[in-house]
């Protein structure tokens, strides 16, 4: 009598425990139409910079993406995050994921995955997203999809399985390019305070899987980075280059209309796509501000990590000195130093 009372007892348990977890599991899926985007910026930046071991036979083509979802899935969401990436284009890197807890407060990496098969990044914020509440992130990537041929040429396709409300697109084009071209039209252009070119797009009620694409070809002789040449270079001191952005020319000459002021990631938000802050030229409508620190690559956290050989504390050394590198040229760039400055302790670190 006991045994069968027993074995009764664990046919119901099962049963349901086959019932409750995958409702459980069903629960902290994500499903990207619930957490459609308030804000997002794309920021497309060929030959930008290249990350180490990169062949400069190669051009890079770094995608920054910085967005603000909103939860309304109607509870509280403490599973991961899943945005589409073109993870099965020539030479994807994925670079950086970070999120942004607090306001005017740098961002914190995060671990990620990529499904290559899928194409899509996921990883899990640190804490729980509230019902009807936002949640800010970064993600930034690399791939090896630009054609060289006469000229050099990519195509670069936006793919959000949400709505977003605000979208703005920017291309960045290589230092020294000529004969630029890019479809559609932009809708505005303007040169940063280093005389880069910006290309840049707005747009509002965005519906999912909308299908945006561009095309942008440009010519550009040797494989010097826009940061390298920029690291060259210093911004010209008039009255018509005195704003800390383009942004600040653009308000001044009366282009940037109610809308364009309105941050979308908030001041202080951003990080430079992978490795410095963007050049001084971004603008104040994107909400874009230099004082985020550097952004090395996240590594999986929480595993114990084995005991390090002399030859790979040698490699974490040179990665340090490099990391201190991209954050010294980052402070130049945003005005926290000097060229003096920046020289002597550059000079420490070769």
């Amino acid at each position: 009598m006991l045994k069968n009372k027993l074995l009764a007892l664990f046919v119901i348990g099962s049963f349901l425990t086959n019932f409750i977890i995958p409702k459980a599991s069903a629960e902290t899926a994500f499903q990207a139409e619930k957490f459609p985007f308030k804000e997002m910026q794309v920021q497309v930046m060929p030959e930008f910079d290249y990350p180490e071991g990169w062949s400069r036979e190669t051009p890079s083509l770094l995608v920054g993406q910085y967005g603000t979802i909103t939860n309304k899935s109607g509870q509280d969401y403490n599973g991961k995050i899943e945005i589409p990436v073109p993870a099965s284009e020539k030479g994807f890197e994925a670079f950086l994921v970070a999120e942004f807890p607090e306001k005017d407060k740098p961002e914190v990496q995060r671990p990620y995955d990529v499904d290559k098969e899928n194409g899509i990044i996921t990883w899990k914020p640190a804490k729980a997203i509230k019902n009807n509440e936002t949640y800010e992130f970064v993600i930034e990537y690399y791939t090896k999809s630009i054609d060289v041929k006469d000229n050099k040429a990519f195509t670069y396709e936006l793919k959000n399985k949400a709505d977003i409300g605000i979208l703005d697109v920017i291309f960045y084009a290589p230092m020294d390019a000529k004969e630029i071209k890019i479809e559609p039209k932009a809708e505005n252009n303007s040169k940063n305070e280093y005389g880069e070119e910006l290309y840049y797009y707005q747009y509002k009620n965005v519906k999912a899987n909308a299908g945006l694409k561009y095309s942008f070809s440009y010519k550009k002789d040797g494989t010097e980075s826009t940061m390298e040449a920029i690291n060259k270079k210093q911004p010209p001191n008039d009255e018509n280059h005195s704003g800390v952005s383009a942004t600040d020319q653009v308000v001044k000459n009366g282009a940037a209309t109610k809308s364009t002021k309105q941050p979308i990631i908030g001041l202080g938000g951003a990080s430079i796509i992978g490795i410095a802050i963007i050049i001084a030229g971004l603008f104040v409508f994107l909400g874009l501000k230099g004082n985020t620190q550097s952004s090395a690559k996240s590594t999986k956290q929480n595993k114990k990590q084995p005991k390090k050989t002399t030859s790979t504390v040698k490699k974490d050394s040179k990665v340090a000195n490099s990391d201190e590198k991209k954050e010294l040229r980052k402070k130049l760039l945003t005005g926290k130093i000097d060229q003096e400055m920046y020289d002597e302790e550059m000079k420490k670190l070769i």
